[in-house]
């Protein structure tokens, strides 16, 4: 049983070798430019594969994603379609979102962005901010870590409401769904947070038509995958006061180009794609159990929908 392995850089790949034949010593585990045999590879671990990687192998049983999405799986054109997609979740990495979540929320909430520009500036300002239960945060994306982060925001005392492509029903949550449900959605928010799954009908929807429907002056975190924004749009919006502040986690280009007009923008925070950062010793557990299961059963939980996307 081969299991064929591929991150963009050559010393993760090593890496999560190392760990998956730790936990797996019974599995042949190897990088993909280590298989000498296509035919033998029956499962592949990947994050952001080269387009035509996953088509070398003929009798590939199912394709495991080092993360919550399979966008990057996707993108490779050449990818077999009929092959099973594994995402790769866990309480660990869900743990990470909420708190990621949970901590620019409340910064945005707080102001903490211009208590540090007073701070610098040597002015003392009380800024007066509402109780939570008077700020209204939207999640855009109820899947495990939408809901989970949505859950967090609630309990924390914020006016929370979600929506998501189908109708989903969560305790203390107003959901709304589907095109038709989004302006109602999106109407007096202050806070935005964008958690959804990459699909071309979620490419580009952070946009002005978004911006302009939000309550003037909200933020925006957006922690999901950097298509999702038109980064023209926000900085219109940022110019015009529309929206007063963006968290960035994700970018069209990783890492973000030195000279992209994001790393200096004074209303823009940027953190490096770390919300829910998948390490090798916790994420290499997740996809052995995983494996495992699979192999087993033909199944698991954490099954994709390839025709979604997610």
């Amino acid at each position: 049983m081969t299991i064929a392995v591929y991150l963009p850089a050559a010393s993760s790949t090593q890496n999560w070798c190392q760990m998956l034949g730790d936990l797996m010593p019974d599995w042949d585990i190897r990088a993909f430019d280590q298989i000498e045999d296509p035919a033998s590879v029956t499962y592949a671990v990947v994050w952001r594969p080269r387009v035509g990687d996953l088509a070398r192998f003929p009798n590939l049983k199912a394709i495991v994603s080092i993360g919550a999405g399979i966008d990057h799986v996707l993108l490779d054109t050449e990818v077999p379609r009929h092959v099973p997609v594994i995402r790769t979740v866990g309480t660990d990495l869900t743990q990470l979102m909420k708190e990621y979540v949970a901590l620019h929320t409340l910064r945005m909430h707080r102001n903490l962005p211009q208590m540090q520009a007073n701070q610098a500036a040597s002015k003392w300002d009380a800024i007066v901010v509402p109780p939570a239960p008077e700020r209204r945060v939207g999640v855009m994306g109820l899947g495990n870590l939408g809901a989970a982060s949505a859950q967090l925001l609630a309990q924390i005392g914020f006016q929370t409401v979600g929506w998501s492509r189908s109708p989903k029903e969560i305790g203390g949550i107003t959901t709304y769904a589907g095109m038709a449900g989004l302006p109602d959605f999106l109407a007096g928010t202050e806070v935005l947070v964008c958690l959804l799954p990459l699909t071309d009908s979620t490419r580009g929807i952070l946009d002005a038509n978004v911006f302009n429907q939000l309550q003037r002056g909200a933020s925006i975190i957006n922690a999901a995958r950097g298509p999702h924004l038109v980064d023209s749009d926000l900085l219109a919006a940022l110019e015009s006061g529309q929206v007063s502040h963006a968290t960035l986690d994700v970018f069209h280009i990783e890492p973000l180009p030195v000279d992209h007009p994001f790393w200096s923008h004074p209303k823009i925070t940027i953190t490096p794609h770390v919300a829910s950062m998948i390490d090798a010793p916790t994420g290499s557990k997740i996809i052995a159990r995983n494996l495992r299961l699979f192999d087993q059963t033909g199944s698991v939980p954490d099954l994709a929908d390839v025709a979604r996307g997610y």
